[in-house]
């Protein structure tokens, strides 16, 4: 599909290939989706099924699931082009580092079929020399964004190992929801530590197309725009995913003012918000 709109915010991390994962089950939950993600005013998307690194070693295994993969996908697109004929939605996958070293040179694995991959680690534990896991793919000629790292078992306390994995050269993308709450309090301070540093490069919603889940994305600019981070969001938001598609790096984001400055808002607002 074909660059609609680059102002519209872009989601560059979600499941919405109808059966292949723990996202969207079927055609229906995807049109479902896109309603709620345009009502968000989202419209440039890359949706990012789930694959194991390991996969990538093993050529006929890796072929297979992504023919598959693609078959649903292009069904997905033929339907959102259809009746939401304003959305670009591309497709990558969010690749589990569950193996040293994996091979990302099918660019159907990529996001677009950019330099860019979007990683994770399993079980959202960090395990031994994930920096030198980065660099590796960076010297490979790729560039890693690490999703959702505010998620990682202990990262509050370890946040250093964020830094040591943009010296290695990835990015980092924060889901809305973790903003908000919903992974738990220490995901959310964790994700607000990020945005103090300036190292978070894009917000995604991370959605799984369920009825019973929320995008969350107003919910998170309403917190961060009460915080004076306007400027952040369209960096996060909008123009560091939107130069993904067309792969180029990320611009640097401001920090955000640090967050004891506003946390008893903060909990003021959720309260309301849950009210």
């Amino acid at each position: 599909m074909s660059h609609r709109d680059p102002t519209a915010l872009v989601d560059v991390h979600n499941h919405l290939v109808p059966g292949v994962d723990d996202g969207a089950r079927d055609l229906s939950a995807v049109v479902d989706s896109m309603e709620r993600m345009t009502r968000a005013s989202i419209r440039r998307i890359i949706t990012t099924p789930h694959i194991d690194g390991s996969l990538t070693l093993d050529a006929a295994r890796l072929e297979s699931r992504l023919r598959a993969v693609t078959a649903a996908w292009e069904r997905a697109a033929a339907a959102i082009g259809e009746s939401f004929p304003e959305v670009e939605f591309q497709r990558g996958h969010e690749v589990c580092i569950d193996v040293p070293e994996v091979d990302l040179s099918d660019p159907r694995i990529r996001m677009a079929g950019t330099s860019f991959v979007l990683v994770e680690w399993p079980r959202l534990q960090l395990p031994p020399a994930t920096a030198r896991a980065l660099s590796r793919i960076r010297q490979n000629g790729y560039r890693p964004i690490v999703a959702h790292p505010e998620r990682y078992a202990g990262m509050g306390q370890a946040i250093g190992v964020a830094g040591q994995w943009r010296d290695a050269g990835a990015y980092l993308q924060v889901n809305y929801g973790s903003l908000v709450g919903r992974y738990g309090s220490e995901a959310q301070r964790t994700a607000l530590s990020l945005l103090e540093r300036g190292w978070v490069d894009y917000l995604s919603s991370d959605f799984h197309g369920h009825s019973s889940l929320k995008v969350y994305k107003d919910e998170a600019w309403e917190l961060l725009e009460s915080m004076g981070a306007q400027e952040i969001l369209h960096y996060v938001c909008r123009t560091n995913p939107g130069r993904i598609l067309s792969d180029e790096p990320p611009l640097p984001v401001p920090v955000l003012p640090n967050e004891r400055r506003f946390w008893s808002r903060v909990r003021g607002l959720l309260q309301r918000s849950s009210a």
